[in-house]
């Protein structure tokens, strides 16, 4: 695999009088999974859509193989989103969306076989955690470059996270793989590179320590 890198530089966001975003770095690599922790309203999602290209901050770097990127959602075959909530239109069918993405059926099927008796509905047909499962495994095995999970394990069953986990630990050696989840043990076990958004910044994890220190974890 052709190793690729992914940096977001000097992010600074703000929404009003609001800085939401003011001093980042955060780096991810093809062939591992980097990981955002952050409470609720720290800013890892909108990290998440800078990176993506779907939000502009105020000032921000992102760069693709050292080169700087306006939009880069709009480069062909280099990165997908997952963001929090439903997405994928519910009156497309399933064989519209593989072939929207560009993924196959079985391969889907291969690692989740609940979905086999949809192959010919829409998903519009799923319960809303098989949306959000279906939705997650597409962005997943999708043949990019790069990947944003947005939350990817909540509405699903402590069974199909597992099998999530083993997916992206397989998927990461032909991608990197960006991950934020509040099930932070989760994001603690799969990733090789963690952060930490606080206070509008970015911080390097190591260990649970470094979480209690930053106060993202109690004792």
């Amino acid at each position: 695999m052709t190793k690729h890198i992914l940096e977001a530089d000097s992010i600074y966001l703000e929404f009003g009088t609001h800085t939401v975003l003011s001093d980042i770095y955060v780096r991810a690599d093809t062939g591992k999974v980097t990981g955002f922790l952050g409470r609720n309203g720290s800013g890892k999602s909108s990290l998440m859509r800078i990176i993506f290209g779907s939000l502009k901050g105020n000032f921000q770097s992102v760069r693709f193989n050292k080169n700087y990127q306006e939009c880069l959602l709009k480069v062909p075959d280099t990165i997908r989103y997952l963001p929090q909530k439903t997405f994928i239109p519910k009156q497309l069918s399933i064989a519209q969306i593989c072939n929207l993405f560009q993924v196959s059926f079985n391969d889907i099927v291969n690692e989740f076989p609940i979905f086999e008796k949809y192959q010919h509905q829409k998903l519009g047909a799923l319960s809303g955690g098989e949306i959000r499962l279906f939705e997650t495994i597409t962005i997943l095995i999708s043949k990019v470059k790069f990947v944003l999970l947005d939350e990817p394990f909540s509405y699903i069953m402590p069974l199909h996270i597992d099998q999530l986990k083993k997916i992206i630990n397989k998927e990461k050696h032909n991608k990197g793989i960006i991950i934020t989840d509040h099930l932070y043990k989760h994001i603690m076990e799969i990733t090789d590179e963690l952060y930490l958004i606080r206070d509008g910044k970015s911080f390097t994890i190591s260990t649970n320590d470094d979480l209690l220190k930053h106060g993202y974890i109690l004792e």
